[in-house]
């Protein structure tokens, strides 16, 4: 017991001396510096590595996209994204950036959130963890492939901070809609809005596939924060109809969303339907708009591209005129497009938002007949012409000057605009793109209201295959769910009659190829495989036309176009005439594309501002 006392006294003292320290202990220690550090391992043995070992990054160059989520989700702010096409070959392409990570490696704490958060499984982390150096810059490097690394810890998709599955939106089923010309999709709740919200990332990738460039992430942030009159406001900075595009956008900026690799892309296109539905009065939330300037623009046509080009021209403080020869305004929008998909509503909200801003609208005068192009140029400082390709393309198929043949764009105007509701038991619709979709679920709808009895069929003839069919895939889905029959790679060969002229069928024949070796659109048919397809009634849905037989010969002569007969433009929408612009499908090879029709509307708004300023 007293032994213990002792032991315990001197150690009680030993403690006192190393906290108070000693003058002369450092110098105790100095007989090691010169001294060769050495391990001795017992028993030596190579233990095993183990498997999610997480040493030095790599990462597949080309594989990586750029999007730049590793260095968003860094703890420790060792990664930055940094330009590296001059010294890797990185290949430029859409969706993707020329940047890809660089980390720090005195900054790394290894903990692999990049890795979790990599969407396209790039980024990795080796077993190796050994790098020796006296320059600390050494320890800063752009990872890559590298031969002799093992691969340690990788992604998981069962634990990972990503939400890889989309809210799925809720839309009337089938069996209800096909007879109901009431709008399909029923949209988010805010909850709903919300969580589709918080998947975002906010890399941007996104807004390079969008013709307008539209603030996606911000406009994403602005919903999850609840506050929708921002989230508007940063719409409209880019895209006049954000309301319209919210339910018939292309939706291209969902093709780039980095989701794609792991799992479903952000719902980027209803989540722009919800807050402009959440918003009534869009004002407060309107960009700055500039004093007024005293120009005067003239634009032609209220489609999609001349109502952008009028909403942005009066922000700039330029008074613009537009003249549609229709009693409506909105174009192919409002003409066309079924109410099942875009509702008159959402068209007039819209329209009426535009006009609060000074923006004339004069409906039912046409240029050319009304009021003549000449004067049109003598009145006005600038003009926009955004008139579109609003009469159907004939294809030259026999029979088709029957009464029961009908072009696409008549069809549906008569449906929409004037109320049409009759209807034959058994049509056929030619085409396989998204007008033709719009025909033949109209035509079923239709159906569905003024028969009773299921004796009724709509189908497609298309000259493409499943594989490249030009219809969204949501078209596509939808139309078979309402009982849409399709015929693909078979194309029109005449019109059928019976004895009395009345259309009885519409005969087709097997589709070789639709492009030629150099990818030109020329169908090629194994002439010897027919079949015919009970109808009596035919719409043709294979393209679309303009008339600019309102521009004088005299000044139409000066026109230049491109080698697929669209009218050629400078970068700012400007036309080979000076001060005269133009836009939307006049300019588009893409049919119907109305986010690009309202991003060059907007294009050629800030080119006629640059015009009228003598810039």
């Amino acid at each position: 017991m007293e032994k213990q006392t002792k032991n315990g006294s001197d150690l009680k003292e030993k403690v006192k001396e190393f906290e108070h320290g000693s003058l002369i202990s450092p110098l105790s220690s100095a007989k090691y510096l010169f001294k060769k550090p050495h391990t001795l391992q017992y028993p030596k043995e190579t233990k095993p590595i183990p498997e999610r070992y997480r040493g030095f990054h790599i990462n597949d160059l080309d594989k990586c996209i750029g999007c730049g989520n590793c260095m968003s989700i860094c703890p420790c702010e060792a990664i930055t994204m940094v330009d590296v096409k001059a010294f890797y070959l990185v290949s430029s392409k859409e969706g993707t950036t020329d940047t890809r990570p660089q980390v720090d490696y005195g900054r790394c704490s290894y903990c692999g959130l990049c890795v979790d958060i990599c969407p396209t499984g790039s980024l990795k982390l080796s077993k190796d963890l050994i790098y020796s150096s006296t320059d600390a810059d050494t320890f800063v490097w752009v990872p890559a492939v590298e031969q002799g690394r093992e691969i340690g810890f990788i992604q998981s998709d069962e634990l990972t901070p990503l939400v890889l599955d989309k809210l799925e939106m809720s839309e009337l089923e089938p069996d209800v809609r096909k007879k109901t010309f009431e709008e399909l999709i029923l949209g988010f709740s805010k909850e709903e809005a919300q969580a589709e919200a918080a998947r975002c990332l906010g890399c941007g990738i996104c807004m390079q596939g969008c013709p307008a460039h539209m603030k996606n992430p911000e406009y994403i942030q602005a919903i999850f924060d609840k506050d929708f009159n921002l989230s508007v406001k940063y719409m409209l900075e880019d895209n006049a109809l954000p309301g319209i595009c919210g339910r018939i956008c292309t939706h291209k900026c969902q093709d780039d969303c980095v989701y794609n690799y792991r799992g479903d892309a952000v719902q980027i296109m209803w989540l722009k339907r919800f807050a402009t539905d959440a918003i009534k009065d869009y004002s407060a939330s309107d960009p700055v708009r500039l004093p007024q300037t005293g120009r005067k623009v003239a634009i032609i046509g209220a489609g999609p591209s001349g109502l952008s080009a009028a909403y942005y021209l009066s922000l700039m403080g330029h008074s613009a005129t537009i003249f549609e020869k229709n009693k409506i305004a909105g174009g192919g929008l409002g003409l066309g497009i079924p109410m099942y998909r875009l509702p008159v509503y959402e068209i007039d909200k819209e329209v009426e938002h535009i006009k609060s801003l000074g923006v004339d609208i004069k409906l039912g005068v046409e240029v050319g007949k009304d009021i003549t192009f000449t004067d049109i140029m003598k009145n006005f400082d600038a003009v926009y012409i955004g008139v579109g390709l609003s009469y159907g393309r004939a294809i030259n198929l026999k029979g088709e000057d029957h009464p029961d043949v009908i072009q696409a764009i008549d069809f549906l105007r008569q449906v929409k605009v004037e109320g049409r509701r009759d209807i034959a038991r058994k049509v056929v619709v030619i085409g396989g793109g998204n007008v033709a979709m719009d025909v033949v679920r109209t035509v079923k709808r239709l159906q569905e209201v003024r028969y009773d009895d299921g004796n009724t069929v709509a189908q497609m003839a298309s000259l493409e295959d499943w594989d490249i069919l030009p219809a969204s895939k949501e078209e596509v889905e939808g139309a078979l769910a309402e009982g849409v029959i399709f015929n693909p790679a078979w194309g029109p060969k005449e019109v059928r009659f019976n004895e009395s002229g009345k259309i009885v069928g519409l005969e087709i024949k097997k589709v070789k190829s639709v492009f030629d070796e150099n990818g030109r659109f020329n169908p090629t048919f194994f002439e010897d495989q027919i079949k015919t397809l009970e109808a009596d009634y035919v719409v043709e849905a294979v393209g679309q036309m303009t008339n600019l037989g309102f521009i004088p010969e005299d000044i139409a002569k000066d026109l230049k176009y491109t080698p697929r007969r669209r009218i050629f433009i400078d970068d700012y929408g400007e036309t080979s005439l000076v001060g005269i612009f133009a836009g939307g499908d006049l300019v588009e090879t893409s049919l119907g594309n109305a986010i690009s029709a309202i991003a060059n509307g907007h294009r050629a708004a800030i080119g006629i501002d640059f015009y009228l300023k003598g810039k």
